[in-house]
């Protein structure tokens, strides 16, 4: 039996909960990847020789890396947002 005929078999209130469930998933899972890779590029970006820990401008410089970061997020999902919102 495939997924799709076992989500079949659930009351609809079950089907929404696992949706939901789904949906929470790989919203936790994209959080996590794009935590990975924000701090992949903004380390390697600010982070320099300075020895074993940040100096101010290396500090700052990530400040702002990740700053960048969350508000091209911001702005990709507010653009996507207003693209579904269209469709309906």
């Amino acid at each position: 039996m495939n997924v799709e005929d076992q989500l079949n078999q659930l009351s609809p209130e079950k089907q929404q909960a696992v949706i939901r469930q789904l949906a929470m998933q790989a919203q936790q899972e994209a959080l996590s990847n794009m935590m990975e890779k924000m701090t992949e590029v903004c380390f390697k970006k600010c982070a320099g020789t300075s020895g074993d820990k940040l100096d101010s401008r290396e500090q700052s410089c990530l400040a702002l890396c990740q700053d960048r970061f969350f508000d091209s997020k911001a702005q990709v999902t507010e653009a996507l947002q207003k693209r579904q919102d269209s469709m309906r």
